[in-house]
């Protein structure tokens, strides 16, 4: 039977916002690490069987290590997402069929949505977390022009991302030789034309980024654990 691994992106945590932590990743909510709370709910879940942490350098990895799951093999990031997750999926087991992918500056992620999504992966082979948009969207055209979007068809993907090892391994190789830009995992997979299915998540999982995102998780695990 195929193992599910998780993906854990910490590799690309070298953002420093000013004033507060030098590594969002390590930056303490609810006197933990903010990656120690995406670990946890990982493995609490029961759905992943193996865990891939890429890290930005020795310190890093050090640090992470205390919270991470077991098994857990350590992956040395690059310099991009892209090349962090290129470089994890390199180094899965041959017998892992499914892989999870999941920002760790994500830390509000629910052991629900990752049963919710492990369910939906079996069956459709890629799936994304995601929340309706709520503002109104336009589109600017060079011209001065603006295009006003329509809303109902327009979601905001979040992390986690689920798909199967061999689909996803294959979308990444496609867009490497030709060279596509990723903004997310999801990207790599609709190159090959192949359909992704949504999971609306209807709670809050607001990534990490600047000082007023720490401020705004904080409220939320508060009210979380109230």
């Amino acid at each position: 039977m195929s193992r599910t691994a998780a993906i854990l992106l910490a590799a690309g945590s070298s953002h420093r916002m000013h004033g507060v932590v030098p590594d969002k990743i390590l930056a303490l909510l609810g006197n933990k690490p903010v990656f120690a709370h995406s670990s946890a709910t990982f493995y609490r879940s029961g759905v992943i069987d193996f865990f891939v942490v890429t890290y930005r350098n020795q310190k890093q990895m050090v640090e992470l290590s205390a919270y991470a799951p077991t098994p857990t093999l350590f992956v040395r990031g690059g310099n991009t997402r892209q090349e962090s997750v290129a470089a994890a999926l390199a180094e899965l087991p041959q017998d892992v069929g499914y892989v999870f992918i999941h920002d760790c500056a994500r830390p509000l992620v629910q052991a629900k949505q990752l049963v919710g999504l492990n369910k939906i992966v079996r069956h459709e082979n890629a799936v994304v977390l995601a929340h309706r948009l709520i503002d109104t969207i336009k589109e600017h055209h060079g011209d001065g022009r603006l295009l006003t979007l329509e809303r109902e068809k327009l979601w905001a993907t979040e992390t986690p991302q689920a798909f199967s090892r061999e689909l996803i391994s294959s979308a990444y190789v496609y867009a490497k030789a030709r060279e596509k830009k990723l903004t997310d995992d999801a990207t790599a997979v609709e190159l090959l034309k192949h359909s992704v299915a949504l999971l609306e998540n209807l709670q809050p999982n607001p990534k990490l980024t600047t000082p007023a995102d720490l401020r705004y998780l904080e409220f939320l695990f508060a009210e979380m654990n109230a």
